[in-house]
């Protein structure tokens, strides 16, 4: 995991935080932030998913054993792109027959963090995927509302209802 980023912007607001608040306020505040972001940092350390003969296993760090998805559950097998502040990320999902879907924890990648061999990864599951099912239980499901629904979709209804609500409000002032 590559945590120069985060650790050089932590460490510029703190100089900042020092120079305008004090040591003390600076110390409490790091205190808290870590205290609060170390239960997250524990639990994507302890993420993982497993591929086998009874199918797909993912744990999202809590607990020890995790959710087993057996193969006649998995409909479809994709990878997902996320666009957004001119980076890429893609994480393996599993499409379920229930219409519920599953992102495996550890087979992800983006540009900032990258993972060299995601393709050989993804393609080992779909090798179990198809070793274990029939071809007719290999069914692509349709796009859904939320597959729509991207971030900018969602940016741009917000900006709507936010000039709408706005005239409004300076309408009934008048």
């Amino acid at each position: 995991m590559n945590l120069s980023i985060p650790i050089v912007m932590l460490v510029v607001v703190a100089v900042f935080s020092a120079i305008r608040f004090g040591l003390v306020v600076t110390a409490w505040s790091a205190l808290g932030l870590v205290v609060f972001l170390a239960p997250f940092f524990v639990l994507s350390l302890r993420a993982w998913s497993r591929v086998g003969r009874d199918g797909v296993t993912i744990c999202w760090g809590f607990g020890r054993r995790g959710r087993t998805y057996p193969w006649s559950e998995v409909q479809w097998i994709d990878v997902r792109e996320l666009r957004g502040n001119g980076t890429s990320s893609y994480a393996v999902r599993l499409f379920l027959t229930g219409g519920r879907r599953r992102s495996l924890p550890g087979l992800q990648t983006s540009t900032m963090y990258p993972i060299e061999e995601f393709e050989v990864h993804f393609q080992r599951v779909l090798d179990w995927w198809e070793a274990s099912t029939h071809e007719s239980q290999r069914i692509r499901p349709g796009k859904q509302a939320r597959d729509r629904f991207t971030p900018r979709v969602a940016g741009a209804l917000l900006a709507v209802v936010i000039v709408v609500v706005v005239y409004f409000v300076f309408a009934a002032r008048q």
